[in-house]
């Protein structure tokens, strides 16, 4: 099982359009997630939405439900890089998270934080960008690059070259060229889960410089997340068959399940259990007390 989380409904609505036999299936606290097949591997989906903290908090709720080989983050970013071309896929080989710091009389001092993705699945991420199969039905003068590159993860949307923020990243993390909300609080789950993999796909929606509305109004974000949504199947296909059968979902008995063991004279039975679903009594049938 591979765990695919993503932030916006344009996200979600790339991956699911690619899936086949989804199922939604219920986190016990009322978290929905898509359960099927993405290619040739199964995946759960989830939509988590904007921001660091629910990133965090639903990638954590995928990890305790799914027990997943691996997680990806499928989603739209700003590029800070004007050689990234609208549409272009960025897969963070780093991502920073930029807003921790120290306010001082001096002035705001940078306190960076950054985590590194599976080194396994970006060696397999850089391998299904060389091959470019993933956007062969693309013609050749239309195909998106795909670049390999830090990713800065904040709390607010960009939208200027100029503003506080935009200074901020230029002067304390220049080698970013894209920058989105979700991918620091995904990727600390990841870490915090004996550094599960984990790796973030994005796809470059706007340019953060002032004219997100334009390009959001000319349909840009459903053209990147649907590049990264292509990228992120073709990555999913590589990842070996041994991961992801190690960590296949037990068999679930369905619900209404009942076993019983009756011993009657001076018989006696002993307790064969290998799972139990719902109440387990251990004592003698009703009426038999004395």
């Amino acid at each position: 099982m591979i765990v695919v989380l993503t932030a916006l409904e344009v996200e979600r609505s790339a991956v699911l359009d690619r899936m086949t036999g989804a199922a939604v299936r219920a986190h016990r606290a009322g978290t929905l997630f898509h359960v099927g097949q993405l290619g040739r591997r199964r995946v759960a989906l989830g939509l988590v939405g904007a921001g660091n903290a629910p990133a965090a908090a639903i990638a954590e709720r995928a990890v305790a439900e799914f027990s997943p080989a691996a997680m990806v983050f499928v989603g739209v970013a700003g590029g800070l890089r004007d050689w990234t071309r609208l549409g272009d896929v960025v897969v963070a080989t780093k991502v920073y998270g930029y807003h921790g710091g120290r306010s001082t009389d001096d002035g705001m001092r940078s306190r960076p934080q950054a985590w590194a993705p599976s080194h396994r699945l970006l060696e397999l991420a850089r391998s299904v960008g060389r091959a470019g199969e993933w956007c062969a039905a693309v013609p050749p003068d239309g195909r998106p690059g795909v670049h390999f590159e830090p990713v800065a993860s904040g709390e607010v949307v960009l939208d200027s070259r100029t503003s506080e923020v935009a200074r901020w990243l230029h002067e304390h993390y220049a080698d970013a060229v894209a920058v989105e909300m979700e991918s620091a609080g995904f990727a600390l789950a990841g870490h915090l889960n004996d550094d599960l993999p984990a790796i973030s796909v994005r796809g470059v929606s706007d340019h953060a410089g002032g004219a997100k509305e334009v390009t959001d109004g000319a349909g840009w974000q459903p053209v990147a997340a649907g590049n990264a949504a292509a990228f992120a199947e073709a990555l999913i296909a590589e990842i070996d068959d041994e991961d992801a059968e190690a960590t296949a979902e037990p068999a679930r008995e369905p619900r209404g399940f009942s076993n019983q063991n009756v011993a009657t004279g001076h018989a006696r039975v002993g307790q064969q259990i290998g799972a139990v679903y719902g109440d387990l009594t251990v004592g003698p049938q009703r009426g038999d007390r004395k």
